[in-house]
């Protein structure tokens, strides 16, 4: 009998039914001013009875997306809600008419990794080529979007907004290209300009950075790779050692033939924190680095997982890397009106080995989960501070939210869902950004657990 799946485990257990609960009980005191939605995308799987879900070779990344939203409103807890997304395969097993739509290269998918908004709409999203899903303010899914039929291709998990001129930026990729591709996407939501940019092997490109006057691209040594798909793997990237790791800067509203790239050591990044460009022409770029040789496919490598600063200078032609942080971390997050701007402040989740405090060098991803401790970086100090929850909580992505729209960098809230043992459910917990080691200001208490999944969104009402 292979070994269970860690994902379908312990903090990373799927739910089983969807729930609506209204005027939740809260500790604490929810700020007044603080009206909108906070929003989690994250994989469920329908049911267990699929070995791909049931046993080891299953992998994190491939369940259904359940939506986890809860709406605050004038010092209240008005709602919590959780809905899969309805693909046309889920709506199907769920004995439910599909809403149907648009489909890139029959890849169909309830997306599962990140719920943003744009241009009025709320939009959930995964990475390799099939496109978002829209949903509706509470979480019901209106279908799959191609931005009103102005999307090229497939699109990504990952976006950024330039809060400067209001336009979202992604970089899409897909096995079957032989590039990646830049798109932005106006305020009036629909696709303004698509760049091609060629790269070999077909790399995974998970996220990216943005500054004023570039795009920041990670053409990393996890590739496509056929013998793998072949083999059976279900999402078959992997560590490919012929792969030059590189960083490519993009020149915003420049062509592909603009593109520098500078050579780094091997290395894997799911996630960038953010980037900006210093007053001597050099971009700099905060990242959450996997040293070495990283197999998506199976989710490890050697390790360390670090807090990273990579410096790319374009006039020497040279990346100069530092370590900002050794504790292993995911999940990197800033105050996203600062994207593409100098940053002082960054937010991030422990990763441990479950059961314990920390993990070594080296260890298994597979093998970890989310500790109890999210991470407050002050950069310009060198310093962080931990928040940690007790034991047996888990805490997964930090979200930060402004206290006001023209609120300082660090004047605001940071928001997680944590498990909470003693009650077996999870916690809206919200954190003073000033004050991050002291109690929380408020949670609001949920009705049932959450699993550990991947990112999400403060809304605020407009």
């Amino acid at each position: 009998m292979p070994d269970p799946n860690r994902f379908t485990q312990g903090p990373f257990a799927p739910v089983e039914e969807e729930i609506t609960a209204f005027d939740l009980p809260v500790t604490g005191a929810l700020p007044a001013a603080l009206n909108g939605r906070y929003l989690r995308n994250g994989p469920n799987p329908l049911g267990l009875d699929d070995p791909a879900y049931r046993f080891r070779e299953g992998h994190w990344f491939l369940g259904p997306g359940m939506v986890h939203g809860v709406r605050l409103r004038d010092g209240k807890a008005e709602w919590y809600r959780n809905r899969w997304v309805r693909s046309e395969q889920l709506a199907e097993a769920m004995d439910e008419k599909w809403p149907a739509g648009p489909v890139h290269n029959d890849m169909d998918f309830a997306a599962n990794t990140h719920i943003i908004a744009h241009a009025g709409r709320y939009l959930a999203t995964v990475e390799a080529g099939p496109l978002p899903y829209e949903l509706s303010g509470e979480l019901d899914t209106i279908g799959p979007y191609d931005f009103s039929g102005t999307l090229p291709g497939g699109f990504a998990a990952h976006t950024k907004l330039d809060h400067a001129t209001g336009e979202l930026h992604a970089i899409a990729y897909f096995w079957a290209w032989d590039h990646v591709q830049h798109v932005i996407i106006g305020t009036d939501g629909t696709v303004s300009r698509t760049t091609d940019i060629p790269v070999a092997d077909g790399p995974m490109m998970h996220d990216f950075a943005l500054t004023p006057g570039y795009v920041v691209l990670l053409d990393l040594p996890v590739t496509f790779s056929l013998d793998a798909a072949s083999a059976g793997l279900k999402l078959p990237y992997t560590w490919n050692p012929a792969h030059q790791a590189r960083i490519g800067l993009l020149p915003r509203g420049g062509t592909a033939a603009g593109v520098r790239w500078f050579e780094v050591d091997p290395c894997w990044v799911f996630h960038t924190l953010n980037a900006y460009e210093d007053d001597g022409g050099r971009v700099v770029v905060d990242l959450v680095r996997y040293a070495g040789a990283y197999d998506v496919s199976t989710m490890s490598g050697p390790g360390p997982l670090t807090l990273d600063r990579w410096i790319i200078d374009p006039a020497a032609g040279k990346v100069a890397q530092q370590r900002l942080d050794d504790r292993p971390q995911e999940f990197p997050r800033t105050d996203e009106r600062v994207t593409g701007q100098p940053h002082r402040y960054g937010y991030s989740a422990v990763i441990a080995a479950v059961g314990h405090a920390t993990i070594s060098p080296g260890g298994d991803f597979a093998d970890e989960a989310f500790s109890n401790a999210l991470l407050k970086h002050d950069l310009a100090a060198g310093t962080a501070q931990a928040h940690e929850f007790g034991q047996d909580a888990t805490a997964g992505e930090a979200v930060f939210a402004p206290a006001a729209p023209g609120a300082a960098e660090d004047d605001g809230y940071v928001m997680a869902f944590i498990h909470n043992p003693d009650r077996g459910a999870a916690d809206l917990v919200l954190l003073a950004a000033q004050d991050f080691t002291a109690e929380p200001i408020a949670r609001v208490h949920l009705p049932i657990r959450i699993p550990l999944g991947f990112h999400g969104s403060w809304v605020p009402d407009q």
